[in-house]
């Protein structure tokens, strides 16, 4: 176990300054209990500021060439990874995340400012010559060139509050716009280190990054429903991106929201496979991942022989020390997500589900006490019925939920019978059926006999429905915060 440091004390970024304010945002520490690090909470006063700034930058950002940019972020990208070992420890205390997890989101995190600047001058030095073919345009000629869209603000979540954080700063900073980003208030701490590296890289022009930890119910409709933000950029739950929608004005929403991904698995797959693919995607980093398989679904004649095999796999996913290299995963963010947890697992079994192993708030020895509540163990249901709230809504825990199936119409009927529509996957050595299914289930994407990953975001990735609007990924993102002009000659 890593010793702590004494409790560290973070600011806000406003218009090229650090800036303290009488109020705070307490975090606690995941790992030993007690409260980590506290950090200034902006206001309102100090998001008037910041917008103010982004806006009147906006000129100045356009003129900067996709040089200095990719420069920039390749700048931001060497200095996280000198930085990696205290990262990593922050992401662990105000996560929860294992130390080889946390280590890895470092490492995906500066990847993704490198891979952003790749990006920008592919995409920047793509314009297009496009001629008049209609009557009255011949003769025309156009230049379309890509250009910033203006001001940013980004919105981050608690899970993975570096690695998704530079997926949203990276595109925005490599596209030429001014950025302002809200952190979650559960884990600011790896986004206020990674402000302080941006902040450092010269060239980049004040007034052009705006760091604004705060409480949403403070800042957050002041910030959505700006005229001067152009584009918002958001994961988080889809009540909470509903509700942003609602209070923003005309902007380009990028949205990655809530999931609930369903494993559609059939007789004739590799269930040894479908095991170990179904127990890593249940149970990473405590299910608290949009792209957690959250609904196994199988064909009702190899059910109880995944049940079996995913059973079998549990003995690997265990709680403990988060430092040591071998832990599986930690607590539950909250203690108000256990309880969410509990309540889902409670009304499965209520209407019929079997349980077959977990379902109780059990910690590992040695946890602090005050942590002790936010521990759920690894939970594994079957026969859940079709009707089981756990099989609609999004859990974010670590239980993974097998419901069986009679034949492909009624594994659509379930799979698509979610307001969630993220992330989906499909098991089976039938490369028709694949397709087939892959085709029709309701998913932004969909993964064939693997659990689903969005990685560094190579391959775009997005919600319908509920869950979200538009698609991330590096290209993606760009393509997203950056809008066309087209110069007629």
């Amino acid at each position: 176990m890593a010793t702590r440091a004494a409790q560290r004390r973070e600011r806000i970024y406003v218009d090229g300054e650090w800036v303290d304010t009488d109020r705070s945002i307490e975090v606690l520490d995941l790992a030993d209990g007690g409260t980590f690090a506290s950090i200034a909470a902006a206001g309102p006063e100090e998001v008037r500021s910041a917008l103010a700034a982004a806006h009147e930058v906006k000129p100045r950002m356009r003129r900067t060439s996709v040089v200095e940019r990719a420069a920039w972020c390749e700048e931001i990208a060497e200095e996280l990874r000198a930085r990696e070992e205290e990262l990593a420890e922050v992401i662990v205390r105000e996560a929860g995340k294992p130390i080889s997890s946390a280590r890895g989101e470092v490492g995906q995190a500066a990847e993704r400012f490198d891979r952003a600047a790749e990006e920008a001058r592919n995409i920047v030095s793509k314009g297009q010559f496009r001629e008049g073919s209609t009557a009255g345009h011949e003769g025309w000629h156009a230049v379309v060139k890509n250009e910033p869209i203006g001001a940013v603000l980004c919105i981050t979540p608690y899970n993975y509050p570096l690695a998704t954080t530079a997926l949203q700063v990276a595109p925005a900073l490599a596209a030429g716009n001014s950025v302002l980003l809200k952190p979650a208030s559960k884990t600011p701490i790896s986004a206020a280190i990674l402000a302080d590296v941006i902040a450092e890289v010269e060239g980049i022009p004040e007034g052009a990054f705006h760091f604004l930890p705060g409480e949403a119910s403070d800042i957050g409709d002041l910030l959505a429903g700006d005229d001067r933000i152009n584009a918002i950029a958001m994961t988080g739950s889809s009540g909470a991106g509903k509700h942003v929608a609602r209070e923003s004005g005309m902007v380009n929403l990028h949205m990655e929201l809530g999931g609930n991904a369903p494993a559609i698995v059939f007789e004739d797959a590799d269930l040894t496979d479908v095991a170990g693919n179904c127990a890593k995607g249940s149970f990473k980093y405590a299910g608290q991942r949009c792209s957690a398989i959250s609904r196994v679904l199988v064909q009702e004649e190899v059910h109880d022989d995944l049940v079996d095999l995913i059973d079998g796999q549990m003995d690997a996913w265990t709680a403990g020390d988060l430092f040591d290299e071998d832990t599986a995963f930690g607590p539950l963010i909250s203690v108000d997500q256990a309880d969410w947890v509990e309540e889902l697992v409670e009304d499965a079994i209520e209407k019929g589900a079997d349980l077959v192993r977990g379902g109780e708030r059990r910690a590992p020895e040695g946890v602090p006490d005050e942590l002790a509540d936010q521990f759920f163990e690894p939970t594994l249901l079957a026969n859940v019925p079709h009707d089981a709230r756990i099989l609609e809504e999004e859990q974010f825990g670590p239980v993974a939920v097998v419901a069986p199936f009679s034949d492909r119409e009624e594994a659509l009927e379930i799979a698509n019978g979610s307001d969630l529509a993220l992330d989906a996957a499909v098991f089976t050595s039938d490369y028709d059926r694949a397709m087939d299914v892959a085709e029709r289930v309701d998913a932004g994407a969909v993964r064939i006999n693997g659990a689903p990953s969005h990685g560094l975001g190579d391959v775009p990735f997005g919600g319908n429905k509920d869950s979200g609007i538009g698609r991330e990924g590096l290209d993606a993102s760009i393509h997203a915060m950056m809008r066309k002009k087209s110069i007629v000659l």
